[in-house]
């Protein structure tokens, strides 16, 4: 009775912070991953990534990571954006286009651990939004919040796949939800269109081929077997997400702070390529684009510069 009254506190507290879905699973290995994990790891196709290479038991089990550790709370937040930007211009990620995410979900993580303290009682868990080794999209699949696509994408059915993706692990025993099927069927449509040919095999990605591995993890020069391939993307990349059939079924998000309030979606070619530093660190101040540093976006710039106008 206690694990039925605890879950259905989470679900509601989760669905009055804004949270889309909410999942939970067990906090346990992650028997089916292990090998996935190892296999990509040794085919190298996490680039210069080496923090992927790191902690790799934490990865694959919860309890590690948290002491007690009994279920993991699978959270989406949707993130998919009313506004566009210029056609013309260097292109950047929808999840960019406001404030940064992390900043945003990580206060209401904490609030909701506040809240699971204040209504339950003393609750061990820690909260975790791109911050530490938890394969995150792992868990929300085995959560039943969706399905891992082909182009290795989180599909939910309902709202397709512009989500961030958030957990709590907590030491309490709750109500677990069970994974869903597979819902790509046939289609190959991300496979098709990636403009890097990333996507080397169904479910298979190859980060070091990926454009937002090259614009944002990438800290040397990029290679220039990319050179053209980059469809004027300087920040990220949605090709795959873009392309998909189920993104037919996402819904404008209504967090304010996503909102993007500094002009930048209006940016011609010429604006971004005059861009100086000083206003760099102004207009992405509070941007996930500021992952990148000036340096790092101007190369970015430089590299697709044949697409300016």
């Amino acid at each position: 009775m206690l694990s039925s009254k605890h879950t259905h506190i989470i679900k509601s507290e989760a669905k009055r912070l804004g949270f889309d879905f909410c999942g939970i699973s067990k906090a346990e290995f992650l028997t089916e991953e292990a090998p996935r994990l190892e296999a990509w790891l040794r085919s190298n196709r996490h680039g210069k990534m080496e923090y992927m290479e790191n902690h790799f038991d934490k990865r694959l089990d919860p309890t590690l990571l948290v002491d007690g550790a009994k279920s993991v709370v699978s959270l989406l937040y949707n993130y998919y954006p009313e506004q566009t930007q210029n056609p013309e211009a260097p292109k950047i990620s929808k999840y960019a286009y406001g404030l940064d995410y992390h900043d945003i979900i990580k206060d209401k993580l904490k609030e909701f651990l506040n809240t699971l303290k204040e209504q339950i009682g003393e609750v061990n868990g820690r909260a975790f939004v791109d911050s530490a080794p938890v394969l995150d999209k792992a868990w929300a699949k085995k959560s039943g919040l969706g399905w891992i696509g082909k182009n290795s994408n989180l599909i939910n059915k309902q709202k397709g796949s512009f989500f961030f993706i958030a957990e709590l692990i907590i030491d309490l025993d709750l109500e677990y939800d069970g994974p869903i099927k597979d819902y790509c069927g046939t289609c190959t449509k991300c496979i098709d269109a990636c403009p890097t040919e990333a996507i080397v095999a169904p479910y298979i990605v190859d980060g070091s081929k990926c454009i937002s591995y090259l614009t944002i993890e990438l800290k040397d020069a990029i290679p220039g077997e990319f050179k053209d391939k980059m469809d004027n993307w300087v920040f990220g990349c949605d090709v795959c997400q873009d392309v998909c059939p189920w993104n037919s079924f996402s819904e404008m998000h209504h967090e304010p702070q996503f909102q993007n309030n500094n002009g930048l979606l209006n940016y011609s070619s010429n604006d971004w390529y005059d861009l100086s530093e000083e206003l760099f660190n102004k207009v992405f101040k509070e941007s996930a684009v500021k992952r990148t540093k000036f340096k790092g976006l101007k190369r970015n710039l430089e590299f697709i510069k044949p697409f300016k106008k």
